[in-house]
Formats: structure tokens, sequence, C-alpha cells
């Protein structure tokens, strides 16, 4: 597939200059050469297989059409933004055609798309063939191992076929029309008697021990051997198999662990964040400036918040409150506006004038780009929590302390003060279990319109 890839977006550069050229410039045979876009392809190519990689368009593992040709686009867009990127700082633009570029990834996507489905149609047509079927045995005869064989049915290109199942010893058939092979003990005559390539191991976790031999009689006779680790499946929790210098582990995680992808988020941190300070410096500046002249007191304010796992920092921010705001808040909480251990209050008489301006355009909030840049926070992330607030935290809500806190979040484009303390939770755990990239680039571009509406700003 990656070779079939390759020729895919290799084909889309000549397809999308003839369509550029017809349609578009029809007089342009001399002034819009070919030539000058085999390098830019090259580079395509070379995108293309770090987006892949990102986005595990190949290392995914076998699923349906859509989810493929949903990783496809992911990846395809991250390339075409990155190329985008180069082009609008290339020193001679005008020697590049936008729309030429544009028509390149409108077609690439569909070819993309159209060799995914042959290959797929293929690999369906070679695994039904004749001489081509892989004969396999289910130990087992539960739920478990119904949910395997109806898994594998469903998927005809993988060329498996059910020859019958192995009953564990005192174990009855789940029904009568299934073909039994024999008892557990016996599986070494089995494997003698007939033809299979594979065995499914699909039996209770309390009974993982006891096909311990059974497992040792498929390596013996050369036969492949599959142990279902549904049968350890523990709530919505990812599982990894791997191994630690030799020593098997299962590895079990409701959090993002791809490290590839988490590194891609790192450097996106970095590049937004030095972007902002630098582009926004000027900004920035009249902000300290007039934080200066309207009331005493430190520009910055610094805070210890709660990231990843507990660990403590401090949060920069630009001073938005009176210097004694501290020890005027237990007077205040009376008057807190929010459910749960958070502190919210409209017309908080701690805020300072040039306070109220900062905190509705969340200019405070800028600060913390340098957080991100010295890695204690992300750009998209769980707000970083008070120590106090954490200590009552009900159990259920401490998830969100397993990904590194950020600047802004769906809760963020959802309302901020207007959502509930729980409901405020439960959007920071519905992040984490649905994290990608893509999401983050999605929530960081709804941010924009929220901050500057204020919608929900306090």
């Amino acid at each position: 597939m990656r070779l079939i890839d390759l020729a895919a977006l290799a084909l889309a550069l000549p397809l999308a200059f003839e369509i550029y050229r017809e349609l578009f410039r029809p007089d342009a045979l001399e002034a819009v050469s070919l030539d000058r876009y085999w390098l830019a392809l090259v580079v395509v190519m070379l995108l293309w297989s770090a987006g892949a990689w990102i986005y595990q368009v190949y290392e995914a593992g076998p699923g349906s059409l859509s989810d493929d040709l949903r990783r496809i686009a992911r990846a395809l867009m991250a390339v075409a933004l990155v190329m985008f990127t180069l082009v609008f700082l290339a020193k001679e633009q005008e020697s590049v055609s936008r729309l030429l570029a544009v028509l390149y990834f409108a077609v690439a996507f569909p070819l993309l798309a159209i060799a995914r489905s042959v290959h797929r149609a293929v690999a369906r047509a070679a695994g039904t063939r004749a001489g081509r079927v892989r004969y396999y045995a289910v130990v087992g005869s539960g739920d478990v191992a119904e949910e395997i064989i109806e898994t594998i049915r469903a998927h005809p290109e993988w060329g498996m076929r059910l020859a019958g199942y192995v009953l564990e010893e005192g174990a009855v058939a789940a029904s009568p029309d299934c073909v039994i092979l024999g008892r557990l003990g016996n599986l070494a005559r089995i494997l003698e008697d007939h033809v299979l390539d594979d065995v499914v191991f699909a039996v209770p976790r309390e009974r993982l021990s006891a096909v311990e031999d059974a497992v040792r009689t498929c390596e013996e006779q050369g036969v492949g051997a599959l142990i279902s680790l549904d049968v350890l499946r523990f709530g919505y929790s990812r599982m990894a198999v791997g191994d630690m210098d030799g020593l098997p582990m299962l590895a079990l995680s409701r959090t993002p662990s791809d490290q590839i992808a988490l590194a891609a988020k790192r450097a996106f941190d970095i590049g937004v964040s030095a972007a902002v300070l630098l582009l926004l410096s000027p900004l920035l500046l009249g902000v300290m400036i007039a934080i200066r002249l309207d009331s005493r007191g430190p520009i910055f304010f610094r805070q210890r918040r709660v990231g990843v796992h507990g660990r403590v920092f401090n949060i920069l921010k630009f001073r938005s409150m009176y210097v004694d705001a501290e020890a005027r808040l237990e007077a205040l909480r009376a008057h807190n506006e929010m459910s749960g251990p958070v502190f919210k209050m409209k017309n908080d008489p701690r805020v300072t004038r040039i306070g109220r301006f900062i905190r509705r355009t969340s200019l405070d909030e800028f600060p913390q780009f340098w957080n991100v840049l010295r890695g204690e926070m992300s750009v998209v992330g769980p707000r970083p929590p008070l120590p106090s607030e954490v200590r009552q935290y009900k159990r259920w809500q401490r998830r969100r302390l397993s990904v590194k806190p950020g600047i802004t979040c769906i809760w963020q484009i959802s309302g901020r003060n207007d959502i509930d303390f729980d409901r405020w939770m439960e959007l920071d755990l519905q992040y984490i279990d649905e994290w990608s990239l893509w999401n983050d680039v999605r929530i960081c571009l709804k941010t924009i319109p929220a901050v500057l509406g204020a919608r929900g700003a306090q």
C-alpha cells in the first residue's frame, strides 16, 4: 500500500497539470512548465511518509474503508498545510501556481481513495480463492469466541475460514450446528488429523494458565497460536502488547500513548507558542505598560497549578487583580457562581480596570505560551487547576490530570463560565478520549472566534 500510495501521489501531478492547462490556462503551453514541480513532488512524498506515520495510515491495522479514508484525508491535509506554508514563505512565489497546487491535492485524494478501494477488493478476492484460505480453530465457545468468529467472517480479505471448535474439558457446544473438532486435552491429535493453520484461544481469564500446554503444542507443530486479549479487557482502556527487555508486558491506558503523535503535538506546541509570542510581542508590550500604569503591583502573576499526574508548576499570567486579591478571596466565597471547587464571580471587585479588559479578551492568558515553551503546558489541553481544587476532586475527575494541561480546550469553545463544573470535567475527559493532532488544530481554530467574541469570559 505504501508503494501504491506513492504511485498515486506521483500520478496526481501530471493529471492535475493537464486539468489546469485544459480548463484554466489553455494558452499556457510554455508559460507553465511541469518540470519545475517535480522537486515539490519529492517533498510531498517525504511529507506524506511523515504524515502517514503520524496518523497511522498503515500501522492502525485492518478496519473499515471509511476509517482508512479518514486517516488518509487527515494525513493529506497535514501535507497540504505544510506545502502551502512553504509556498507562502518561498522567495519566488510568482513562479508557483497556487491553483495548480490546490488541484494537485484535489486530484490526489480521489486517487488514494480509489487505490485503497481497489486494494481491498483485490485482497477480498484473493482471500476467498481456493488454495489461499487459512483454516483456524477456536478454543472456547462463549461470547468472546463468537465475537472473534463474526469479526473474521466480516473480513473475507483476511483469507481465514473456521474449521471448527475445540472445547475445554466439561464445556458444551454453544449450538448443535457447531463443528466440534475435539477436546483441548487432545489438541495434538486434532492438529494431526485436520488442516489447521491457526488456533485462536478465546477462554475466560481465569483459564489462561490452563492453555499453556496447548500453546506449546501449537508451537511444537508449527501452528500459529492467537490468544484473544479481549478476555483481559478492562473498561475503556486501550491495550498494547510489547516487552520490557524481553519481559512480556500488556499495557492498558486511557491516555494518548503514540510517541510519534505526541512528538508531533510537542512540535506543534513549540511552533504555535513561538509564533504567538513573536508576532504579538508589540501588543503584549502594550498590555504590560497598561498594567504598570493602571495599578500598583507586578506585571505578571505567578500561581502554583497542578500539571500531569499531580506535578506542581508556576503558571504565568498578566496580573488582572489588585495585589491583595488572594487575601480577599475567603470573604467573597459566598458569591461564587460556579458549582464544584472552582471560584468564578461576575463583577469581581478584586479585578482592576485593565484587568477587566484583558480578562474579557483573554489577553491575560497569553504569557502561558511561555509555560508551553518550557514544556509545562500544551496549547490544547484541560486547564491546570489549583492544588486546593484538586483536593476536592471526585475520583473520576482526577483523570483530567493524566495529560498535560493546556491554554484552551473544548470547555473554552463551549461557553467557558456558562458551563457548570461537572460538565466542564466531562468535556475535558471527552477531549482526552478523542485526542488527535487534527482535533487540537480544530480546537485552536474555534478558539479564535470564541476569544474575539469574549464568549463566556469573565
